[in-house]
């Protein structure tokens, strides 16, 4: 009897499903949303949009630093 069998692959297979299922309602839950009253997004949001922002343009940046050409 060898540990990689049919009833372990399936077993596998269903937990990586519902964990994936956990996750993604999780993940919707956590994201801040529109805000009803004034239809715009909420102030979390938006500090999480200028955050993800500046953490692009820094890595950007820094990545075009590193190619100067060999003298």
């Amino acid at each position: 009897m060898g540990i990689v069998n049919r009833r372990n692959a399936v077993m596998g297979w269903a937990a990586w499903q519902v964990g994936k299922r956990v996750a993604r309602r999780k993940a919707k839950s956590a994201v801040p949303a529109i805000d009803a009253e004034t239809k715009r997004p909420n102030k979390p949001a938006i500090a999480a949009g200028l955050a993800a922002l500046a953490g692009v343009l820094l890595f950007w940046r820094k990545k075009g630093d590193d190619q100067t050409p060999p003298e």
